[in-house]
């Protein structure tokens, strides 16, 4: 468990300064942490041989550095779109509303909903895509469907 070892050290010493490094390049606390994990994910497969401190603090410095540009490429080639955005580009103002219920769906009734309104899909199909029963569907539809139509009368009534 050598290797173990001079990962819990490599960590604890060296933490603290890849973090500054990837906060200053990523700006994005929940990215750093992930640069950061995937760094020492990479320092415990690759197991190298360092001829000094040095060498280490360089060789993990250089791999954060990479994995920060490879996520900044990624976010370059997808961005992210907020809800208000998406709103925004996708519906009327007179649709805003339905739309941000159907993004608050859970994820199985918001797909079969999506692809049965919007996209024109036969419950069957649907059910070919999502590789379930037609029934599964229908269910799907139907919960969408009544949880869509409570958040209008909560909005009506309230």
């Amino acid at each position: 468990m050598e290797g173990g070892k001079d990962l819990r050290e490599a960590v604890i010493k060296y933490s603290d300064m890849l973090y500054k490094i990837c906060i200053v390049i990523l700006c994005n606390e929940q990215d750093v942490q992930d640069a950061i994990q995937d760094t020492f994910c990479r320092y415990l497969e690759k197991a190298p041989n360092f001829r000094d401190q040095e060498h280490e603090k360089a060789w993990l410095i250089r791999v954060a550095t990479n994995i920060c540009r490879d996520m900044l490429r990624f976010r370059h080639r997808h961005p992210k779109i907020s809800i208000d955005e998406l709103e925004n580009s996708l519906a009327a103002p007179e649709q805003r509303a339905t739309l941000r219920e159907l993004l608050d769906l859970p994820v199985r009734q918001k797909t079969v909903i999506y692809l049965h309104y919007v996209e024109g899909y036969q419950i069957k199909e649907i059910a070919a895509i999502l590789g379930t029963t037609e029934a599964a569907v229908k269910m799907r539809l139907q919960r969408g469907r009544e949880q869509m139509r409570l958040t209008w009368k909560e909005g009506y009534n309230g």
